[in-house]
C-alpha cells in the first residue's frame, strides 16, 4: 500500500510551516549550500568550502623570480552535526479534534524554528572575530558606522553586509532615529510605529527576538607565552606519515598558550587583543594601527580556564615566517612576543549582536530518507532559508494510538571568521 497522508494532515502541515518560516530570522541571512543526500552520505556528511584567494603583487618590469610563487587554496569544512526532532503521541479520542492536532504541530514547528535560530545565533556570537565594543547602551546611528569602519580598515567588500541586533538594543536604536527630524520622514515614522530601523551605513539591520548572551570575561594578568609557535602559517592539506595521501586542514583556528595568574579563567566567547599585535588590511597589507581582535574558542589543555593550551580565531598570521601562504593570508602587522599582555574585551555580561559580510555564514540542509515501505508515511518540506523538514507518523493497532515527529537536520559553518564579528555595548 502506498504511504500517503491524509489530506487535512497535510494542509496543517502546510499552514504550520508557514508560522515555521516567519521565525527564521537570523537564519535566513545565512547563504544556503545545498548538497545531494547521496553525496553526503558518502563522504561522512562533510564538505569543505574554499577561502578566496588572496593575490600578491610585486612592483617592477622584471618580475622574473616572481613566477615562483606560490598560490595556497585554504578550505574549510562544513558538517551535518545539527539535528532536532520534535515527538509527540496521540491518542484515538484526541485525533477525533483536529484541532488538537494543528496546534502540536504548529508547536513543534515554532520550536525548531527556535533550535534553527539559536543554533544559527550561538555560532554567530561564539565565531565573529571581529569585536566591536561600545562603551555606551545601543543610539543609532553611530554604532552601526563603528562596524562599518572596522570592515572598511580591513578591506572587507563594502556590499552585502548584514547587522542582527538583540530586541532591547535594536529598538533603543530605533527610539533613537524615531526622536529625529529628518529629511526622510517615513524612515522616522517607520521607526516610531514599528521599531524598525532598516538599512544604516551599509548595513542591512534586523532585530532578534533571542541573542546569545556574552557573559563577562573574569580572567586577569594573563599573558601569551611561547611554549607554542607564536604566530601561524597556513597551509592547504596535511600530508600523511606514509606520504601517501593528503587531508585538507581547517586554517581558521590556531592554539597558542595562555599563562593566567590570577585565580579565575579564561572561557569559551572571551574576545580579547594581544598587546603590539595590529590588524592589517586583508588586501594591501598596511599596518591599520589598531589592535587586532580575537576569540577564545575552546580550551585544548591545562586545568579548566587556568593556565594551557587555547583554541583561538583567528589564527595570528603575520607573515614572520615569510611563506607564500602567509603573505597572501596575513592578518596581522606582528607577531606577539613572548609575554605580551592579553586584554579582554567582553567586560560586562551583554548580549552579543553578530554581523558579518556575504557568504561567511552558510547553512548546509539535510533530510532524512526513512524507508517508504517501511509502513510509516513521511512527508518532506523546504522552508524558504532551504531547511527541509521531515514529519513521519506511526500507528500502532494494540492501543489505536499514533506517533508523530517533525524532525530538522543541517549544517552551519562559519566560513570566514574574519569577516564577521560581533558588536558590545554598555562595556566599561
Amino acid at each position: 500500500m502506498a504511504n500517503t497522508f491524509a489530506k487535512e494532515t497535510v494542509v496543517l502541515f502546510n499552514d504550520a510551516v508557514e508560522g515555521f518560516e516567519d521565525g527564521l530570522v537570523i537564519s535566513k541571512g545565512y547563504s544556503n549550500f545545498t548538497q545531494p543526500g547521496q553525496t553526503l552520505e558518502r563522504v561522512n556528511n562533510t564538505v569543505w568550502r574554499p577561502y578566496p584567494y588572496i593575490a600578491q603583487s610585486f612592483t617592477g618590469i622584471d618580475q622574473s623570480a616572481n613566477f615562483a610563487r606560490n598560490y595556497a587554496q585554504l578550505s574549510v569544512p562544513i558538517s551535518l552535526s545539527y539535528t532536532h526532532s520534535v515527538p509527540f503521541t496521540m491518542s484515538p479520542t484526541e485525533l477525533r479534534d483536529p484541532v488538537q492536532q494543528k496546534r502540536l504541530i504548529k508547536a513543534a514547528m515554532q520550536r525548531l524554528a527556535s533550535d534553527v535560530n539559536v543554533d544559527c545565533s550561538n555560532l554567530c556570537a561564539l565565531l565573529g572575530s571581529v569585536v566591536v565594543k561600545r562603551t555606551a547602551a545601543a543610539a543609532g546611528f553611530d554604532d552601526v558606522a563603528a562596524i562599518d569602519t572596522v570592515f572598511n580598515r580591513n578591506g572587507i567588500s563594502m556590499s552585502d553586509r548584514k547587522a542582527f541586533y538583540s530586541s532591547g538594543d535594536y529598538n533603543s536604536m530605533a527610539s533613537n532615529l524615531a526622536a529625529r527630524t529628518l529629511g526622510n520622514s517615513a524612515k522616522s515614522l517607520n521607526a516610531y510605529e514599528k521599531a524598525f530601523v532598516g538599512d544604516v551605513s551599509g548595513f542591512e539591520t534586523y532585530k532578534l527576538d533571542y541573542a546569545y548572551r556574552l557573559t563577562a570575561a573574569v580572567a586577569t594578568t594573563v599573558t601569551i607565552t611561547n611554549a607554542t609557535a607564536l604566530y601561524y602559517t597556513p597551509s592547504a592539506t596535511t600530508t600523511s606519515a606514509d606520504g601517501l595521501s593528503k587531508t585538507n586542514n581547517d586554517n581558521r583556528f590556531q592554539t597558542i598558550t595562555l599563562n593566567v595568574a590570577g585565580t579565575v579563567g579564561v572561557k569559551a566567547g572571551d574576545c580579547f587583543t594581544i598587546a603590539g599585535v595590529n590588524e592589517v588590511h586583508h588586501i594591501t597589507k598596511a599596518d591599520t594601527g589598531s589592535l587586532k581582535t580575537f576569540r577564545i574558542v575552546s580550551q585544548a589543555s591545562g586545568t579548566a580556564g587556568q593556565t594551557g593550551t587555547y583554541v583561538i580565531c583567528p589564527p595570528i598570521i603575520s607573515g614572520t615566517g615569510g611563506t607564500d601562504p602567509e603573505l597572501q593570508y596575513k592578518n596581522c602587522a606582528a607577531a606577539p612576543t613572548n609575554g605580551a599582555a592579553i586584554t579582554f574585551l567582553n567586560t560586562v555580561s551583554a548580549a552579543a549582536n553578530p554581523f558579518w559580510h556575504g557568504e561567511a555564514f552558510e547553512i548546509m540542509p539535510a533530510a532524512y530518507e526513512p524507508d517508504p515501505d517501511a509502513g510509516m508515511p513521511t512527508m518532506h518540506l523546504t522552508t524558504d532559508n532551504g531547511v527541509t523538514i521531515v514529519m513521519a507518523k506511526q500507528g500502532a493497532i494494540g492501543d489505536l494510538s499514533t506517533k508523530y515527529r517533525l524532525d530538522a537536520y543541517y549544517g552551519l559553518a562559519c566560513n570566514n571568521p574574519e569577516m564577521a564579528g560581533i558588536e558590545l555595548f554598555s562595556q566599561t
